[in-house]
């Protein structure tokens, strides 16, 4: 197949799972072409089968903010497509991915009708619970999503709320998200461990891009109730809009010497396996894939039980699941992993291959060439 993948370049969970999908469809034989306005975060080096194209968006004084992206994308979409003879274009992120993928298949049909590729689009999660439901934007995106010929989102919570908040009536597929379980696991990392907790202390760890929805300054508060107990070092992987904010509550906390903020990092791999507990207190989640990252890592994970995230970890099993607000609850957790050497064993194994058994890309990447391969087979015959 030759498949178009529209995302954003962010770090951000839509973006690496769009990215990753589309190195695993190349190497499975798949012509692959990403399209976005920037070169995507982890989208690495030359692969054979995998092209980049980048959206240009000319600015003109006349506009107001960028509504231009939109055309510029569904221009970009309707020349690779053309150009390419691309068979799906797969959206990732309803706005306004959905809407200039559906104008591209409206005006391949009308201009080039002989090959006109199916539109998938993928619901991430803030396209849908933070953006899609405002007034300003739902009812574009809910004809969006139903105008497209196939939609996914990467948890049965997702799609409940989609169903819900948007009113939309198509069928909704639950693909998950992913990892590379060959990449994805823990390393030994002795020497990184020392330099990040030079007294041997026990690592909590943080991935994130720091935005509001991530609550990272509940993050050093859950870090803050913990250090009372027994020494501890915070490791904050990520950067983003609340960072400072974070920071500053750690030196008012008095903790600011035990935080470590890294900045954004191309690979969490070593870090994850140098750290003991994962925290991820958000106040909403569609999935968690930093989380799933952590446990193929054999970190388990205390997070807020929202959204997916009681889809991806089971709770004592693979971590704890709490109230959001409940962070006296979330240090708990944390001190019982750290404190319980035993247990900590038992749950990192378990989360490591909960994350092996259920989410590595040779069993998910099938399931979207499946999902391709029907909305191919019902393609309209229009010769």
């Amino acid at each position: 197949m030759n498949i178009g993948i529209v995302c954003y370049a962010s770090i951000g969970g839509s973006g690496i799972v769009a990215t990753e999908l589309g190195k695993a469809l190349a190497s499975r034989g798949h012509g692959v072409h990403i399209l976005s306005g920037d070169m995507p975060f982890r989208l690495g080096g030359y692969q054979p089968g995998l092209t980049f194209h980048r959206v240009e968006s000319p600015s003109y004084p006349l506009f107001r903010g960028q509504p231009q992206y939109v055309l510029s994308l569904a221009s970009k979409i309707v020349q690779v497509a053309r150009d390419e003879q691309l068979d799906i274009v797969h959206a990732h992120y309803a706005i306004p991915h959905a809407t200039a993928a559906y104008l591209a298949q409206q005006v391949l049909t009308a201009r080039y009708p002989a090959h006109v590729p199916r539109v998938v689009t993928t619901l991430h999660g803030t396209d849908i619970t933070l953006l899609g439901n405002d007034p300003s934007y739902s009812e574009i995106v809910a004809f969006g999503i139903e105008q497209s010929d196939g939609v996914t989102a990467v948890s049965r919570s997702l799609a409940n709320d989609t169903w819900r908040e948007l009113k939309v009536s198509c069928d909704i597929a639950v693909i998950p998200n992913f990892i590379d379980c060959t990449a994805y696991r823990r390393i030994e990392v002795d020497g990184l461990r020392q330099s990040l907790a030079p007294a041997g202390e026990p690592l909590l760890i943080h991935v994130s891009n720091f935005r509001p929805v991530k609550r990272i300054t509940a993050v050093v508060e859950v870090f803050a109730r913990v250090r009372e107990r027994m020494p501890v070092r915070l490791l904050m992987v990520g950067d983003g809009p609340d960072a400072s904010a974070a920071s500053k509550l750690a030196r008012q906390l008095g903790v600011a010497d035990a935080v470590s903020f890294l900045g954004e990092q191309d690979s969490v791999i070593p870090l994850l396996s140098a750290s003991d507990v994962f925290v991820l207190p958000s106040a909403q989640e569609s999935f968690g894939l930093a989380a799933l990252e952590a446990m193929a890592c054999s970190v388990p994970v205390v997070a807020s039980n929202v959204g997916g995230i009681p889809e991806v970890v089971e709770h004592g099993v693979t971590g704890f699941l709490h109230d959001g607000t409940d962070l006296d609850g979330m240090a708990a957790s944390a001190l019982l992993l750290l404190s319980d050497r035993q247990r900590w064993k038992t749950m990192s194994a378990a989360a490591g291959e909960a994350a092996r058994t259920r989410y590595c890309d040779t069993a998910i990447v099938p399931l979207y060439e499946s999902f391709y391969q029907q909305l191919l087979d019902e393609r309209p015959d229009v010769s």
